[in-house]
């Protein structure tokens, strides 16, 4: 998963769960704060969703004024969610600080910026429909240092909304470690989650998932 924006606030044990919760269910969604700083999830279905100011929008934004109306479109195409704005906005939509100019396919972790509002798309692995509820809520067993490390590397997520899990670098700084160390505890920690084949950057998100989920690491 690409780092996503942070936030200016942490995040509430309640809604790291629900965030949980929404990517084991493994269908994209979009994220985002409403105008008292709460988390809104929307999750993206078959059909095309409207995103406007506008109450009868799909995504809903009527805090922000710099909103139009109706001012973008969500729609899977292909097999893909994509974005459009043909016109549609006075204020134009960006993803990851570049106006869209027509239609645009989305990718996890990209940040829309709509007026003043931040929306990050979020398309969760396939592991996230697949993990073992036998094993829901109990943790393996951890050294010390694993846990340490463990705790770093899930200490951004806590710490802000819109945050990516922490890099072997900042975990070596933190914790006064070696790079190599890191990697080595991060690895046994990835067979110890049961975390198979996957890119390197979805494996620390779904590591930090799983921690969550198994309460290797406590949520406040």
């Amino acid at each position: 998963m690409k780092p996503l924006p942070p936030t200016l606030r942490h995040v509430s044990p309640a809604e790291l769960v629900e965030r949980i919760a929404a990517e084991r269910r493994g269908t994209p969604f979009v994220l985002f704060l409403d105008a008292e700083r709460h988390q809104r999830i929307v999750t993206l279905e078959a059909e095309a969703l409207s995103l406007g100011r506008d109450d009868s929008c799909d995504v809903a934004l009527p805090w922000d004024e710099e909103v139009s109306r109706v001012h973008a479109v969500l729609e899977p195409i292909g097999g893909a969610w994509t974005l459009s704005d043909d016109g549609l906005s006075r204020n134009g939509t960006f993803v990851n600080g570049a106006r869209v100019r027509g239609r645009r396919r989305l990718s996890d972790g990209d940040a829309i910026t709509v007026g003043t509002t931040l929306i990050v798309y979020v398309a969760p692995p396939a592991q996230a429909r697949t993990t073992m509820t036998a094993r829901r809520g109990t943790p393996p067993e951890l050294s010390a240092a694993q846990r340490r490390v463990l705790g770093a590397l899930c200490r951004p997520t806590l710490e802000g909304q819109f945050t990516a899990p922490a890099t072997n670098r900042e975990i070596a700084d933190e914790l006064v470690l070696s790079v190599e160390t890191v990697k080595s505890h991060m690895h046994a920690l990835f067979d110890l989650f049961d975390i198979g084949d996957m890119p390197q950057n979805r494996k620390r998100s779904e590591l930090v998932r799983r921690a969550f989920e198994r309460g290797a690491v406590p949520a406040e």
